[in-house]
């Protein structure tokens, strides 16, 4: 299929779902069987008050997208049987790297007494902290869609769960591993090197189709939220080498090791106060093994907002032991101040903005997130990033000029 077809047929599934009347399409066959259609389709439109600075971007300052995502949902056996569908789709009018799609989720669920299990594609998230999913590895990360790490790809597993008084078990084996996404070279919000998927190395002989293993923990004791987990397999965050291209351009290429991770989160609740912690410990034979935590607390203020709106206050540290040969990160030894809004309201307003600085270079990134409801149909989203005291020695320095505001207008079916 040529890029320009892909293109036509995703503008026309977008089309049909704006002219779409329903929140969504479910049907109940019988007391057993029961399906649901729903999902959104949505635009993006990021504004860059500066210029691009990097060799081979255009000098934009307005970037739209489309992004589709419709969700089906098969129920039988009273719920007991389930199979779920979540593909996904973005259109980038710049960066072709961003244009792609995804199975976010497409597998089996069968729930019985004490235990479950699912086969195929999905999405598991482990953590705690607001700043840094540090424990969350089972899904790699798409970095083409956001650079906060939260938007995450579908993961090939099998996942058997057991739910006893004692706690629940989670045990994984992860059959094929999804490299993670970049953006190309007319893409804003990459570094100054473009980094080339298609000389990914791995460590492992057999590449992506190393089998990895987890298993997780967890548990609640009274005002306490319990993890600890394990992870075999390829690292979903990669070593960028400098290397070269087939034209004898410099690239990034990325090395993708095994690993062994250890890790461990904690959050109390007592009464307004959330103490939360997330700790890893990780070796590997292409670095020096290191460890990593996030540490910090939510205050809530609840309805302090005309009796009825919640403030919180977050604070979290951040402490990274790494050395120059393991993946690179900005989390060294910074700090977090951030502040949560929430109205409580029929249109679920909300607002989070917050701070992340490096006491030692100064260096501070502004982060904001707000959204609402228009109605039962549409939502509209707002998104802003900014970067001061960049200097040349942190690994956000060739995305200095890359300050943005994105707007996300939201139909839902």
């Amino acid at each position: 299929m040529s890029k320009k077809l892909a293109k036509s047929l995703f503008l026309t599934s977008c089309m049909a779902t704006l002219s779409m009347g329903g929140l969504s399409q479910s049907v109940l066959a019988d007391d057993d069987t029961y399906f649901e259609f729903s999902g959104f389709v949505a635009a993006d439109l990021r504004v860059f008050p500066n210029d691009a600075i990097q060799t081979g971007q255009e000098d934009q300052t307005l970037n739209s997208s489309l992004v589709l995502q419709p969700e089906m949902l098969y129920e039988w056996n009273g719920g007991d049987d389930r199979i779920e569908f979540n593909p996904f789709a973005r259109l980038d009018s710049h960066d072709e790297e961003r244009s792609h799609w995804d199975i976010r989720e497409l597998n089996y669920l069968h729930i019985n007494d004490g235990w479950d299990v699912v086969v195929g594609v999905d999405k598991v998230f482990w953590g705690v902290t607001e700043s840094r999913h540090l424990v969350d590895v089972i899904n790699q990360t798409d970095a083409v869609e956001d650079v906060d790490g939260e938007d995450k790809l579908g993961q090939p597993m099998i996942n058997l769960g057991l739910q006893q008084d004692w706690g629940n078990i989670n045990a994984f084996v992860l059959p094929y591993f999804r490299e993670r996404t970049f953006a190309g070279i007319d893409g804003r919000l990459r570094g100054g090197l473009v980094v080339d998927t298609d000389q990914a190395v791995y460590e492992s002989s057999r590449e992506e189709k190393h089998v990895d293993y987890a298993l997780r923990y967890s548990h609640v004791v009274g005002d306490w939220d319990l993890g600890a987990s394990y992870f075999r397999g390829t690292s979903r965050d990669p070593r960028l080498v400098a290397g070269t291209d087939g034209s004898g351009n410099t690239v990034l290429i990325p090395h993708y090791d095994l690993i062994d991770r250890a890790s461990i989160d904690v959050q109390a609740t007592i009464e307004e106060w959330l103490w939360k912690l997330e700790a890893i410990y990780e070796h590997a034979d292409n670095y020096d093994s290191f460890a990593a935590m996030t540490a910090g607390f939510e205050y809530s203020f609840f309805g302090a907002i005309d009796d009825v709106g919640d403030i919180g206050v977050l604070l979290e540290y951040h402490y990274d032991g790494r050395n120059d040969l393991a993946p690179a990160t900005m989390f060294d030894d910074d700090i977090f101040v951030g502040t949560r809004l929430t109205l409580n309201d029929e249109d679920d307003t909300s607002f989070l903005g917050g701070v992340i600085y490096d006491p030692s270079s100064k260096a501070t990134s502004f982060s904001v997130e707000a959204e609402t409801r228009l109605s039962d149909f549409w939502s509209i989203e707002l998104e802003g990033r900014m970067y001061q005291n960049i200097g040349e020695e942190e690994l956000l320095y060739s995305s200095r000029d890359d300050d943005h505001i994105q707007l996300r207008l939201t139909r839902y079916f």
